[in-house]
C-alpha cells in the first residue's frame, strides 16, 4: 500500500465528546433494542441489506451518544440545546452502544459483543411475558460476562394498558430476583414514541460508572468489524488502507504506532500474524491521536484493503508486537455448566468428541472435546485464539439445529 502522511494537526477536543465507556443492549428478538439506540443516539443501527429486509439486527450494530444536561430543567438529553427551556445543556460524557442481535441463532455475536462492554441496557417488551427463551439466554450472558452495571429498559409500554404495564413489571422485578441484574432499576419507556428517554439517560448516568483505565498496561484492541472504505474502480494512488473497528480493552493506540493483528492470516495449516502501522485514530467521528479504554474506535493502517473487506478479520486482536498472548490451537480451561439451558430440560455432561462453539473475547471458533472432567476441559480448536491465563470463555452446545449457551470456563 502507498504510505499516507499522518496529519500533524491535533484539534482541541472536549474530552467529554468522546466515548469513554461501551454500553450493549441486550434482550428477545423484536423487544426493541435498535429502536432504543435510535432513539438514544438518532442513528438506525441495522444498515445491513438483510438486517432491512428482515426487520431484525444481525450483526454488531455501533452508536455514539452524548449526554447533556440541563441544570435549570434538572434534565438530561442528547442535544446541546435543552427541549424545555431551550437554553444551552452542559455534555456530561459520552458513550457508545453496542447494538446486539436478539435473534436466537447469534447467541455467538452476542457473547462477542459482550466481551466488550462495561454496562448494558436490557431490554423487555411490557407486550410479551416475561422471560421470552433469549431474555433468559442474555441474562446468562450478563452473568457470565461479569456485567454488574444494568438498566432495565420495560419497552412498549405505548402498546398495553395500565394494568399490563403494571403486571410487566413485577414479572420482570421475579426474573430478575436473585440475579445479578436484582437492584437493576426499571425504566417504563416507548422508544418508538421516544417515551422517557430522558430517564433512562439519566439512570445511564447514576446506574453506569465510567470504569477506571490503566493507560501503562500493553495495549489491546479487540476487532470487531474490518472494512474496506475505498469506492471500486478507485485510482491506485488514492486506495487508503484497510480500517478496523472495535474497543481497546486494556492500555492505549497511538498514531504512528506499529501493531500485531493475530492470528493474522491463515496459510494451509499454518495462522500468520500482521503486522502494520496505524495511520489515524477516529472516535464518534473525530480524529485523536491516542485511542484509550473504552468506547468503539476507528483504526485506519496501511493494511491492503482486500484484507479488512467485510469484517473477514473481525474477531481477532491487535496490540503490540511482542507483547500479545500466543495463539492457541489447543484450549484447556476449569469448566462450568449452566444448571439450566434454554431448549433443553437437562444440561448433561460434555462428552469426548463432542464440538462446541467457543467464545473467547470477541473471536468464535469451533472447538472439538478432547477431554472433560469437572476439573478440566480439553478442547482442540478449529481457529486458534489469543488468550491469557485466568481469562474467561463461554461456549455453547449444539441442540437441535442451533447453537445454545451451556457454560463458561477459566483458561488454565
Amino acid at each position: 500500500m502507498p504510505k499516507k502522511k499522518v496529519s500533524e494537526k491535533n484539534e482541541e477536543i472536549d474530552p467529554r465528546l468522546i466515548p469513554e465507556l461501551n454500553i450493549i443492549t441486550l434482550g428477545h428478538v423484536d423487544h426493541g433494542k435498535t429502536t432504543l439506540t435510535e432513539a438514544l443516539s438518532g442513528k438506525w443501527t441495522a444498515s445491513h441489506s438483510e438486517e432491512i429486509k428482515r426487520g431484525i439486527t444481525l450483526r454488531l450494530g455501533y452508536a455514539d451518544v452524548t449526554v447533556y444536561y440541563c441544570e435549570k430543567c434538572d434534565y438530561y438529553c442528547t442535544s446541546p440545546k435543552c427541549p424545555k427551556c431551550f437554553g444551552d445543556c452542559t455534555p456530561k460524557r459520552t458513550f457508545s452502544i453496542v447494538d446486539a442481535p436478539g435473534h436466537e441463532t447469534l447467541m455467538a455475536t452476542v457473547l462477542s459483543g459482550s466481551a466488550i462492554a462495561d454496562g448494558c441496557l436490557f431490554v423487555i417488551a411490557a407486550n410479551e411475558r416475561c422471560p421470552q427463551p433469549q431474555t433468559q439466554e442474555h441474562l446468562m450472558v450478563l452473568d457470565i460476562a461479569g456485567i454488574e452495571n444494568i438498566v432495565i429498559i420495560q419497552n412498549k409500554i405505548d402498546l398495553v394498558s395500565k394494568e399490563r404495564a403494571i403486571e410487566s413489571y413485577y414479572e420482570i422485578k421475579e426474573f430478575v430476583k436473585g440475579t445479578i441484574a436484582e437492584k437493576a432499576p426499571i425504566i417504563p419507556v416507548s422508544a418508538q414514541q421516544r417515551v422517557n428517554i430522558e430517564y433512562v439517560l439519566r439512570a445511564i448516568e447514576e446506574y453506569i460508572p465510567t470504569p477506571k483505565r490503566d493507560l501503562s498496561a500493553d495495549p489491546k484492541f479487540y476487532i470487531a468489524r474490518s472494512f474496506d472504505v475505498n469506492k471500486p474502480g478507485e485510482e491506485i494512488e488514492n486506495l487508503k488502507g484497510g480500517v478496523l473497528g472495535g474497543s481497546v480493552v486494556r492500555g492505549k493506540l497511538e498514531v504512528e504506532e506499529e501493531i500485531e493483528i493475530l492470528p493474522g492470516l491463515q496459510k494451509k495449516d499454518k495462522w500468520i500474524a500482521l503486522r502494520t502501522k496505524i495511520t489515524s485514530l477516529q472516535k464518534a467521528g473525530k480524529n485523536i491521536r491516542v485511542a484509550t479504554a473504552g468506547g468503539l474506535v476507528g483504526v485506519m493502517t496501511e493494511l491492503d484493503p482486500s484484507l479488512t473487506k467485510s469484517d473477514s478479520l473481525a474477531g481477532q486482536i491487535a496490540g503490540i508486537p511482542g507483547k500479545m498472548p500466543e495463539p492457541i490451537y489447543e484450549l484447556k480451561c476449569k469448566p462450568n455448566l449452566l444448571e439450566r439451558v434454554v431448549g433443553i430440560k437437562e444440561n448433561k455432561p460434555i462428552t469426548k468428541n463432542e464440538p462446541l462453539l467457543v467464545i473467547c473475547g470477541v473471536t468464535k471458533t469451533i472447538g472439538i472435546v478432547e477431554h472433560y472432567s469437572e476439573k478440566e476441559l480439553v478442547l482442540k480448536l478449529k481457529i486458534p485464539v489469543c488468550c491469557e491465563k485466568g481469562e474467561k470463555i463461554s461456549f455453547a452446545r449444539r441442540i437441535g439445529d442451533k447453537w445454545r449457551l451451556t457454560g463458561w470456563g477459566i483458561v488454565i
